[in-house]
């Protein structure tokens, strides 16, 4: 199968993850808005949900990938499957021990850590303590799953666990139904979903187990016991982890110095899930894919290949990252306005989100570039130096959140996000250069610029016409009118973006199926 066949289902599992999100944070914005008890559950939500970000969606495959397709090069299926036990063993009783001391901790966590603005506001406070205390256990599930994950990417099983995290939205968007239904107030809403949380996370871990089962590896619990190999995955999987991590790391840091102004936590999250769908889309996709790819083309001593996986990957996300970046800076305020605004979402929280979003835009494509970049270090079993590189970015995005909240609220923390995420990429991409480890091939270096340059063609023409149809996104305007408003813009972004990019050559005429064929050049 082609990259892009792999991208394609990855990409079309989390595609279908984030759009049932979306539908899931419009029902959650209509019954909650911006309110005090959004602020609640996703401050809570965030600290969790973090772990779940740097384990499921590719730091602890990070690690685990190469190790165990060098045991089922070496030793064979058994040899991986003893491998994968006592990563079980270990793995499970870490998860245990960290779970019981984290709910023992967390009033300490969410004063000092998840939201220290919430302090002084004893209602908030507390309710905050008690969602996460619920939900903390939900990293014990997408912890072990993420690691099953990586046995199945391995084993070239890759829609398993690209589908497991639509079942979060299912629940969740059938809690919220739910207590429409019963009428339930802001409070019991956000209780609900808290346990909704958790039950998914169970679901979630269930659907990867039988599918390793299915592929042939029944795992059994083996005591733990720290052999060189577990050492070694430790070695891989810390830096990894904070590396991987980066984005999520940035938002608690927002999350914390946005949580001393009320509904600046849940407008940052709702921002956050509109790019989060190109975001998710390419860049986990290519990331998941990537290291595989990368690991087999170098272990058999196959550079021309591994650069031409490199090259075609990052070619892979401009050209979906970059219109995307694009359209969602020139028309943040529609769509803003169609997805959210309605019950509890008013227009003044449009045109916060929108203006957060518009910022995060400049952004998408160093947070997907970031995870083609990283696994050409992972597939030499090199997370180390990713992981200085992240910390040099979390403390520009500390410095740089803290600064510029007082001058330029919720836009401020987006932006120094941004900033971080374009510090991370270029660190990233130098080393590589300079080391050898990445030369960018005449392709990339054509069709490059012509993605942007049909990109930019593409957000005036686009800009153009939402101008000339304000009027169909006028808040008393109907819903049917705004979506088919919306519909039409999208429709045109497309139709320039894609004929511009075919027309130029910025991409392959037989498109993304002959664009990143394994060994092809090109």
């Amino acid at each position: 199968m082609s990259l892009v066949g792999k991208f394609a289902t990855v990409g079309g599992a989390t595609f279908a993850s984030r759009l049932l999100g979306f539908a899931r944070e419009t029902m959650m914005a209509a019954a909650l808005g911006n309110g005090a008890m959004a602020d609640v559950f996703y401050a809570a939500f965030r600290f969790p949900n973090l772990f779940r970000r740097l384990f499921a969606e590719g730091a602890f495959n990070a690690a685990f990938v190469p190790l165990f397709s060098k045991e089922i090069e070496e030793n064979g299926p058994d040899g991986a499957k003893r491998f994968a036990e006592q990563v079980f063993g270990v793995l499970f009783s870490f998860l245990f021990v960290i779970t019981v001391a984290m709910e023992l901790a967390m009033p300490l966590l969410v004063r000092f850590i998840i939201a220290p603005g919430f302090a002084d506001d004893v209602e908030k406070f507390e309710m905050t303590v008690r969602l996460a205390s619920v939900m903390f256990p939900y990293l014990i599930c997408m912890s072990l799953m993420a690691m099953m994950s990586g046995m199945l990417n391995s084993l070239h099983r890759y829609f398993a666990a690209a589908i497991a995290p639509v079942f979060l939205n299912v629940v969740l968007i059938g809690v919220l139904a739910y207590g429409v239904y019963a009428g339930a107030d802001p409070e019991h809403m956000a209780r609900n979903l808290s346990w909704g949380v958790l039950g998914a996370g169970i679901i979630q871990l269930g659907v990867v187990y039988i599918d390793v089962r299915r592929a042939g590896m029944r795992l059994t619990f083996r005591l733990p016991k720290i052999t060189p190999k577990i050492r070694r995955l430790v070695a891989l999987a810390v830096p990894a982890a904070v590396t991987g991590g980066v984005i999520q790391i940035n938002q608690i840091i927002g999350q914390a110095v946005a949580s001393g102004k009320d509904g600046a936590i849940s407008a940052l999250q709702y921002a956050d899930r509109l790019y989060q769908l190109p975001l998710g889309v390419v860049g986990v996709a290519g990331g998941v894919v990537l290291l595989p790819e990368l690991s087999r083309a170098l272990k058999a001593g196959n550079a021309s290949e591994a650069s031409h996986i490199q090259n075609r990957t990052i070619e892979f996300v401009l050209f979906l990252t970059v219109p995307a970046a694009f359209g969602l800076m020139v028309i943040s305020p529609e769509i803003t306005r169609v997805l959210y605004e309605r019950g509890a979402f008013g227009p003044e929280t449009t045109a916060l989100v929108a203006a957060i979003m518009t910022v995060y835009a400049f952004g998408l494509p160093a947070f997907a570039l970031t995870k083609a970049l990283q696994p050409a270090f992972y597939a030499r079993e090199n997370t180390r130096l990713p992981m200085r590189f992240t910390i040099v970015a979390v403390v520009i995005n500390s410095i740089l959140a803290i600064s510029l909240f007082p001058i330029l609220a919720e836009r401020g923390i987006a932006l120094a996000e941004v900033v971080s995420g374009w510090t991370n990429v270029l660190l990233l991409a130098t080393t590589l250069v300079i080391t050898g480890h990445l030369r960018f091939d005449r392709l990339l270096m054509k069709r490059g610029p012509l993605i942007i340059a049909s990109a930019i063609a593409m957000a005036f023409s686009v800009r153009l016409a939402a101008g000339r149809m304000s009027h169909w996104f006028a808040p008393e305007a109907a819903f049917l009118q705004q979506l088919g408003g919306l519909l039409i813009l999208l429709g045109l972004a497309a139709i320039v973006y894609f004929g511009l990019v075919l027309a130029t050559g910025g991409v392959n005429r037989a498109l993304l199926g002959r664009l990143v064929k394994r060994g092809r050049k090109g």
